[in-house]
């Protein structure tokens, strides 16, 4: 393939492409934007500086430096190479290869600016400053290399009609060659010979010379092929472009030539939503609607050796949508026009819709733009209303409309979601919920009529980029995450959980087709993002409008992902360890629909069968005591069967231990006197937003923000399923064997003989030596110690691992239980260390 340094791209010329928002610098001559060719062949943008030259005694020689006007920051350092194709396009860029596969570009805003570098790099590799490129790197033979120098440049046969054959063979022959290219492409330029053979064209097709046409095609493709900006002006030119795509239509390898002159001047019909009186303006965005035709449509996929000799013309296209934008940008009179039109209600649907699909593609064009001069457009766009407008658009009977209203809301929020979050506030102080523009939002998710909910995955993306508080600003006077969730959880929450809440008001769903477990699956995935990030507004939310109950429903539906969502909302808020959710999962008996779910799957070895099991052994793991007890005294007859992991037994041990540690206060006492005292970090440190809250007097509380545990579900025998009924029964006869056998174990030394029988193998003793590690609930857990008792192995090693953990300053406790209870102690501690209000906070609540 033919060295890319050796064709470099061009950059199509801007006018006035290079000012920034935020007014000019005073030196302009030397201002410049860098840009550099990425992997797709497209051009970066990557920043705007002033250039300089200098020696760089690091690089040992002249080099180019472009420092931001920013920050001073240094964007580019690249030395002159004696040896680097330097080219110089359009009297205001510099383009060339630092590497085999990294092109670099410098875009400068004035003529004199692009002269007085150009002159430098020449005086460096000494070279007259009136070429156009300073080397010619070559792959071809010396032998080649030779002849091609030998010849002052390329003579091109006389633009006639009978020698078109010789022409598209010289066009041809030299493509290959770097050098000959170059030569080609100058010959070309300076004998104005594109409009002659643009003549001829006319004249074959006159006479309709089929071989003539076949010629031509061959000739104007090569000439894309060259990859010049100067020989593009020409051919795209107003004059030239229809007669180009004409020649490009008789492609020899077709049976039949194409129409595509018929499509762009009949049925490709230009309308102007608002009448755009700028004619350069009007001429451009012609221009770049038949190149970008021909880039897609006209020109054959280039091969993999053609694709590099192509980038011009991306270049060309690409800066053209740049200039297009900023001219539309600057004209307020259009954009005052357009937005008073999009909202009046005397406009009809048919212009309402071109209006729309207008600022759409407006929009779309934007993502061209470098960065600060995005940000100038969509500052533009927000100060002419462009939310209000979309507010009106989205509440509009138009599913076409309303659809590109959604995608054009989609780049505002990607760009901007803080602007969004701001206007939604203030737009809550005027108007009802029903109309604010998040809640018509959330109700095109809802009522998306696509089978797939494509258009609801989306709006479900954008909703989460509102919400996430990663993307929220925080400054000295406002926190924009506590103003916008107490927002979001007072006029728009119950938008969104309405669909959730209309269909479990039974014991199972009231509806369970595809499309409804689709759309209930997309909200659970939203309140699943949000217990993870929002701490104390949703946990309010949940207790307070008994919504974990209502979820848990979706477990009894026939769409096992569904009930999978389902499952995941309660295992991230069992992760938290947060004992105001542990006491309200206990008070509402939470855990029943789970474990019916587990009984129904059965035997069978599938997602739910681990899902569930994954649940109860992060509680078994995290030692979290309040839920260990909650279920082996209402769920353990249900479960006791399961023997195939050790999850349940390991709980139920869990459990003993506790049983034994609460009936057993001396020898508790004496491990807090005896144990290794070791000092644990929180790794869930509360959010300062959280501590506030907690600091809060109950007074200063806005409403539905006091966490309110819902009144208990009364548990009723018929309510458990029957495996778990016939428990209670059987309770307290084996509490008192148990409790007996356990005394003795723990006096003794020994293992119990239930425990060392369950627990056989050596592979199932890293879940015994896990089941030791002790957290308060609410904390993070850590795995247990190697030295639990129940590891396997004689009594002898066994008690040795106890003495040794149990040293201290010399003492050595005969009987301890290392890790079980240790962190309860320290954390007892620490809380006798909080402060009183913050104390009698957490009690209270």
């Amino acid at each position: 393939a033919p060295d890319q340094a050796s064709a470099p791209p061009a950059i199509a010329s801007q006018s006035g492409g290079c000012g920034v928002a935020g007014g000019r610098m005073t030196d302009t001559r030397r201002r410049v934007k860098v840009y550099t060719l990425n992997e797709d062949r497209q051009w970066d943008d990557r920043g705007t500086g002033h250039v300089s030259s200098c020696y760089v005694e690091r690089l040992k020689g002249m080099s180019l430096l472009v420092r931001a006007e920013s920050d001073g920051s240094l964007l580019l350092e690249s030395k002159i190479n004696p040896n680097t194709a330097y080219q110089k396009q359009q009297d205001t860029l510099i383009v060339w290869s630092e590497a085999e596969n990294y092109d670099l570009a410098l875009s400068f805003q004035e003529k004199a600016g692009c002269d007085e570098i150009w002159e430098k790099i020449c005086q460096v590799q000494g070279k007259d400053p009136s070429v156009d490129i300073t080397q010619d790197l070559v792959d071809e033979s010396e032998e080649e290399r030779f002849d091609d120098m030998s010849s002052p440049g390329l003579e091109l046969p006389s633009c006639e009609l009978s020698r078109l054959e010789e022409i598209a063979e010289l066009v041809a022959s030299s493509l290959p060659s770097p050098l000959r290219r170059e030569k080609l492409a100058l010959a070309l330029e300076n004998e104005g010979y594109i409009k002659k053979l643009l003549e001829i064209f006319h004249v074959c097709e006159d006479l309709e010379n089929i071989e003539g046409l076949h010629h031509l095609y061959e000739i104007i493709k090569g000439i894309f092929l060259l990859n010049r900006t100067a020989l593009f002006e020409v051919m795209f030119s107003e004059e030239c472009i229809m007669d180009v795509i004409g020649c490009l239509e008789y492609d020899p390898s077709l049976s039949q030539s194409r129409k595509h002159r018929e499509f762009l001047t009949k049925t490709a019909k230009f309308k102007e939503v608002i009448p755009i009186s700028d004619p350069e303006l009007k001429q451009k965005i012609h221009q770049t609607y038949r190149v970008q035709y021909i880039q897609d449509m006209v020109l054959p996929t280039p091969s993999v050796f053609e694709e590099n000799m192509l980038s011009t013309l991306h270049s060309f296209i690409f800066f053209n949508k740049v200039e297009i934008v900023g001219m539309l940008q600057e004209d307020e009179k259009f954009l005052t026009d357009l937005f008073a039109q999009l909202t009046d209600e005397a406009t009809d649907e048919e212009k309402r819709q071109e209006l729309v699909n207008f600022l759409k593609e407006f929009c779309a064009f934007s993502q061209t733009l470098q960065p600060q001069n995005r940000d100038a457009f969509f500052k533009t766009l927000s100060n002419m209303g462009i939310l209000p407008a979309l507010e009106v658009i989205l509440g509009m009977d138009d599913a076409q409309v309303r659809s590109a209203a959604t995608d054009i809301f989609s780049y505002l929020v990607e760009y901007n979601p803080s602007m969004v979050r701001e206007f939604v506030m203030q737009e809550a102080q005027q108007n009802d919920d029903d109309i604010l523009l998040i809640n018509l939002i959330i109700e095109h998710m809802i009522c998306d009529t696509d089978p797939e909910l494509g258009g609801a995955v989306l709006l479900m993306g954008l909703l989460r980029t509102l919400v996430d508080p990663e993307n929220m600003l925080a400054t000295a006077n406002k926190t924009e995450k506590t103003e916008f969730l107490g927002f979001f959880y007072k006029h728009c929450m119950h938008v969104l959980t309405a669909p959730l809440l209309a269909n479990t008001t039974e014991d199972k769903p009231s509806k369970d087709d595809f499309q409804t477990a689709q759309l209930l699956a997309l909200i659970l995935e939203l309140l699943t993002f949000c217990v993870e990030h929002h701490t104390y507004h949703i946990k309010n939310y949940i207790i307070n409008k008994d919504i974990l109950r209502r979820v848990l429903v979706l477990m009894a539906s026939k769409h096992a992902f569904l009930a999978l969502c389902a499952l995941r909302f309660k295992r991230k808020i069992i992760g938290l360890k947060d004992e105001f959710y542990n006491r309200y999962i206990m008070k509402s008996f939470l855990f029943e629909p789970v474990v019916k779910a587990f009984l129904n799957n059965g035997s069978r070895y599938n997602l739910m069968n681990s899902a569930i099991i994954e649940m109860f052994e992060f509680i078994r793991v995290e030692d979290i005591k309040s839920l260990t007890a909650h279920v082996i005294e209402n769920y353990w007859k249900a479960l006791e069967d399961v023997d195939y992991v050790q999850t349940f037994k390991g709980l139920k041990l869990r459990f003993e231990q506790q049983r034994e540690r609460q009936d057993n206060p001396k020898l508790d006492s004496m491990r807090s006197i005896l144990r290794n005292h070791r000092y644990r970090r929180d790794a869930r440190t509360l959010e300062d937003e959280e501590e506030m809250w907690f600091n809060t007097d109950e007074d200063d509380m806005e409403d539905g923000e006091a966490v309110v545990p819902p009144s208990d579900k009364p548990k009723n025998d018929e309510d458990i399923m029957d495996p778990i009924s016939k428990f209670m029964e059987r309770k307290k006869l084996k509490e008192s064997e148990e409790k007996e056998v356990l005394l003795k174990t723990n006096l003794s030394g020994r293992q119990s003989p239930s425990f060392k029988l369950s627990f056989s193998s050596g592979t199932k003793s890293n879940i015994t030596s896990q089941s030791s590690a002790s957290n308060l609930p609410g904390s993070p857990g850590s795995p247990g110690s190697p030295g639990s008792p129940g590891s396997p192995g004689s009594v002898s090693k066994s008690t040795s691992q106890m003495a040794a953990i149990t040293t201290k300053g010399g003492l050595v406790g005969l009987v301890d239980y290392p890790d079980d209870d240790e962190e309860d102690d320290e954390d007892e501690d620490k809380e006798e260390t909080l402060p009183l209000s913050k104390k009698a906070k957490l009690e209270s609540s």
